[in-house]
């Protein structure tokens, strides 16, 4: 049988109907329509029927979807119904900001683990998890069966550090340094480079007369 291959892009507007209907679940609406949540994140009511069409009927025609039933779906549908442990390698400021963001625990994501190759960090505390050195991981992140690993080191430790996390194994990878990194297929990795991001921003306002 031929498995559905679901669109990347269906998968990160999914991320962000889930987010719409956590605030519209927080304000005490009951239910609410494909019309409604096309308009709360910028996109159609034709693409938000198509969305979740790919993983079954939701909601009654002429009544809307139940917005805790459906936000619950959708979370079960991201892997969301669950916490999951991650590990975060590079305490330099993005690694800092990355290891104090609320929004990661709010959405399951609970970093059990923090490594710095810096003596003076290491042994520090940030969220109450304790800096530990690189030579640590592979101990570490198997002892929390830790899933996820963040990269936020500079580039010339990047593959190292991915190499160690692969060892402690790990399924999934979160790349923040400004290199490309190689692990096996099977190993799901993002690439988030933010100079990238930021020229794509600078060439679209720029247009032609840039070039």
């Amino acid at each position: 049988m031929k498995t559905l291959k679901i669109p990347e892009a269906t998968i990160i507007r999914l991320s962000v109907y889930s987010r719409h209907l956590t605030d519209v679940d927080r304000k005490g609406i009951i239910t609410t329509s494909s019309g409604e949540i096309a308009d709360g994140v910028g996109v159609s009511p034709a693409q938000v029927r198509k969305d979740l069409a790919y993983f079954g009927e939701f909601g009654t025609r002429g009544v809307g979807y139940n917005v805790k039933d459906l936000r619950q779906h959708i979370m079960r549908i991201l892997g969301l119904s669950e916490d999951w442990s991650v590990a975060l390698v590079g305490v330099g400021n993005l690694g800092l900001a990355l290891s104090t963001y609320k929004g990661f625990r709010e959405r399951g994501f609970i970093i059990t683990s923090i490594f710095d190759s810096d003596p003076t960090k290491i042994g520090t505390k940030i969220q109450d998890v304790e800096v530990q050195p690189i030579d640590r991981i592979e101990e570490v992140v198997r002892q929390n069966r830790t899933q996820i690993g963040i990269v936020a080191v500079p580039a010339a430790a990047a593959q190292e550090t991915v190499d160690h996390l692969l060892k402690a194994g790990v399924a999934a990878i979160l790349n923040f340094a400004p290199i490309v990194v190689n692990v096996p297929p099977e190993i799901e990795l993002r690439n988030v480079d933010l100079a990238v991001n930021l020229e794509v921003l600078t060439f679209n306002v720029c247009g032609q007369r840039c070039y």
